[in-house]
């Protein structure tokens, strides 16, 4: 499969989400999504942003060769119900485990991306976590409600968003109690 550009461009088409079918992008680190969201990685930015529009902002920590993640992004994020989810509620904005790119954390650090997943204690991928809508001035690992260790299976995996969606951690449950109660009915 050919390297396409970070961000595929669409020759002047202008297809609303719904209309648009979710497409992994081949990149020189691995895998991506059309409608992820590229933008400077100035978190506090990010989220404020993402509040703005009414969306959730989520950061996916990846590698190239990840096997994982490379399911992640053709098999999982393409199913129409999993991307049809995520899409319209999440902003998704994406850090490469061994990245160089600078990015600043929730408490006004600079740093690269490697040196930012090391401060967060993220050690495999993909890994996904989840901010609040407004965030103190502190470090994102302290202030994250939810995250993916691993790639979980499909259901699983759009539970998680639907978990943070629904705000399911705001009384202090845990994702897998949450989800427990919810497939009991």
């Amino acid at each position: 499969m050919p390297t396409l550009p970070r961000r595929r461009l669409l020759a002047g088409l202008a297809l609303s989400p719904a209309m648009a079918a979710a497409a992994p992008v081949r990149t020189e680190s691995g895998y991506t999504q059309d409608w992820f969201h590229e933008g400077f990685l100035d978190l506090p930015e990010e989220l404020a942003d993402a509040t703005a529009a009414g969306l959730r902002l989520a950061v996916v920590f990846d590698q190239r060769g990840c096997p994982y993640c490379r399911e992640m992004h053709t098999d999982h994020l393409v199913q129409p119900d999993i991307e049809g989810f995520i899409r319209p509620r999440f902003r998704m904005v994406q850090m490469d485990l061994h990245g160089s790119r600078e990015a600043t954390d929730f408490d006004g650090e600079r740093m690269e991306e490697r040196a930012l997943a090391r401060r967060w204690r993220v050690t495999f991928t993909p890994t996904i976590l989840f901010f609040p809508e407004q965030a103190p001035r502190r470090p994102g690992r302290e202030i994250e409600v939810a995250r993916m260790h691993g790639l979980m299976p499909k259901p699983e995996f759009l539970d998680l968003f639907r978990f943070v969606h629904e705000r399911g951690y705001a009384d202090g449950t845990e994702f897998r109690a949450w989800r427990q109660r919810r497939l009991r009915g």
